[in-house]
């Protein structure tokens, strides 16, 4: 389970920086007029405005969001946990680091109507991806249980 976790966490870093360069590319498409922004405006501030720093905390920040992404997907091998606990813990574990970093990094707006479409944009785009991923593993598991029930036919 410990090497399963460092792994997830070693692959999960990495994806969280290029999500991160990513989101810097559309954010600077759709409002830079043609200016890349490769950090939030105040956090280059916030780093004595050296863009470089700013960028290299930024992307430490990301590595972390990302080791944390991915280590804890192994929250849902835990088989004796329901799948209201897996989802509801991994949640919180993923939440806490990202609204914590977010706001430490200018991700999300240090206003509460900022604040909570930031978190409620969080709680969207993660019921938009545990729905993807929970119906489409109940499709498989029906087609499964279809090649199951038609090789039981053959044997009969």
């Amino acid at each position: 389970m410990k090497k399963n976790l460092l792994l997830r966490c070693l692959v999960g870093a990495p994806v969280g920086v290029v999500v991160s360069s990513v989101i810097t590319i559309i954010f600077s498409l759709c409002l830079g007029q043609g200016e890349y922004f490769p950090a939030p405006h105040e956090l280059i501030d916030w780093c004595g405005g050296n863009a470089t720093a700013a960028v290299a905390v930024q992307l430490i920040c990301s590595l972390v969001v990302g080791a944390v992404c991915g280590g804890s997907s192994v929250i849902w091998g835990i088989e004796k946990w329901s799948l209201l606990k897996q989802t509801l813990i991994h949640f919180s574990v993923i939440a806490v680091p990202f609204f914590g970093i977010g706001y430490v990094m200018n991700w999300l707006p240090h206003h509460i109507y900022g604040a909570l479409c930031y978190v409620g944009g969080f709680i969207l785009v993660y019921l938009i991806m545990w729905l993807s991923i929970y119906f489409s593993i109940k499709v498989k598991i029906k087609k499964m249980n279809k090649q199951l029930q038609e090789m039981q036919n053959e044997e009969e």
